[in-house]
C-alpha cells in the first residue's frame, strides 16, 4: 500500500500542475492577443467628415502654392499622415456590397497619402502636388461609387 502511495501522490501532483499550467497558459495567451479593431459607432458620413474633412481643407490651402518654410511643410506632412492612416481605418468599415472595391479605393488613397507624406518630407512641391491630386482622384472615385457622386473633392 505504501509503495502505491509513493507513485500515486506524485502522479496526482503532476496532473494538478499540468492542469494549472494549461490554465495559466490559456490566461497568458488571452493577455497576448492584440485588442480587436472596433470602429466607433457613427455613420459613415460622420466618420468621413470627422476624420478627413479638416486635414483635406488644410491641405487644399497649404498646397495651393509651394509652402514657404519648414512650418508649412510640417503642416503638409502632418495632414498627409492623417489622411493616409485614416484611409487604413476605412478598411475596418467595409460596406456589405462591393467591399473589395471599397478596399481597393481605400488602399489607393492610403498609398497616395503616403506618397504625399514622402514628397512633403523632401520638400518637393511638384511631387507633393501630384500625390495630392492623385489621392483626391482616388477619394473621388470612391465617392462616385459609394456616395452617388456626392462630396466630390477639388484640389
Amino acid at each position: 500500500m505504501r509503495s502505491l502511495a509513493v507513485f500515486t501522490v506524485p502522479a496526482v501532483l503532476a496532473l494538478g500542475a499540468l492542469a494549472l499550467s494549461s490554465s495559466d497558459r490559456a490566461r497568458a495567451e488571452e493577455k497576448e492577443k492584440p485588442p480587436a479593431l472596433v470602429p466607433v459607432d457613427v455613420n459613415m458620413h460622420d466618420f468621413m467628415e470627422g476624420m478627413f474633412q479638416a486635414p483635406y481643407r488644410r491641405l487644399k490651402v497649404a498646397l495651393a502654392a509651394e509652402p514657404k518654410d519648414a512650418g508649412g511643410w510640417k503642416a503638409v506632412r502632418s495632414d498627409a499622415l492623417i489622411l493616409a492612416e485614416g484611409s487604413n481605418l476605412l478598411l475596418t468599415r467595409k460596406p456589405k456590397a462591393d467591399a473589395e472595391l471599397w478596399s481597393k479605393h481605400s488602399v489607393a488613397s492610403r498609398d497616395s497619402g503616403a506618397e504625399l507624406l514622402k514628397a512633403a518630407k523632401a520638400k518637393d512641391y511638384t511631387a507633393a502636388r501630384k500625390a495630392y491630386v492623385a489621392m483626391l482622384d482616388h477619394c473621388n472615385a470612391c465617392h462616385k461609387k459609394f456616395e452617388d457622386g456626392k462630396h466630390i473633392l477639388a484640389p
